[in-house]
């Protein structure tokens, strides 16, 4: 029987981390190799881990978030793989963070700079920063009081020019706002 691969604990400090939601079966022949105090249990191999959880997000000092299967399962316990070099380094000073719009889906995230899939041009901010502007920009996307002081044809356009201006550039809402 191979041996379990054993990451060092400490390397998940500090870390933000996107998983991706997996079948259960994934893991049907896998040892658990770490059962958290809150439930959470954990399977190591050497290409990454699997996560078995019913919460995600915020974990003690690190970012961990899950991205669901489509269509959507029903449970609220969601097993997550991420490779290893998918673990970027967290920290509340440094501009490590861009935020990623979805308009097809309504959605908002933010993603890590060390991402490859990031494109240079969304602005860079603490993680303080991202979470103050993903919240106007959730409340751009889900409340249309804001939109009666505004002279437009289309609800959506107007939104995607409100939060493009956020996602690009250091302005603030207010400034974007009177621009308009």
């Amino acid at each position: 029987m191979e041996k379990p691969f054993r990451p060092n604990p400490k390397s998940f400090k500090n870390t933000f981390c996107v998983f991706q939601e997996e079948n259960s079966t994934a893991i049907e022949k896998l040892p658990v190799q770490y059962q958290s105090k809150s439930g959470s249990s954990y399977y190591y191999t050497k290409n990454g881990m699997y996560r078995l959880s019913n919460h995600w997000g915020r974990l003690a000092n690190s970012k961990w978030r899950l991205e669901p299967l489509e269509p959507e399962t029903e449970s609220k316990t969601k097993l997550g793989f991420a490779s290893w070099e998918h673990f970027y380094p967290d920290n509340a000073e440094e501009e490590l963070y861009y935020i990623e719009a979805k308009y097809e889906k309504n959605t908002v995230n933010y993603q890590h700079r060390n991402n490859p899939n990031y494109d240079k041009k969304a602005i860079l901010r603490t993680s303080f920063e991202t979470t103050k502007r993903i919240k106007q920009i959730r409340n751009l996307l889900n409340l249309t009081s804001w939109a009666k002081h505004f002279d437009y044809e289309d609800l959506d356009v107007l939104r995607q020019q409100l939060i493009n201006k956020l996602i690009y550039t250091n302005k603030t809402l207010d400034e974007i706002k009177r621009e308009i």
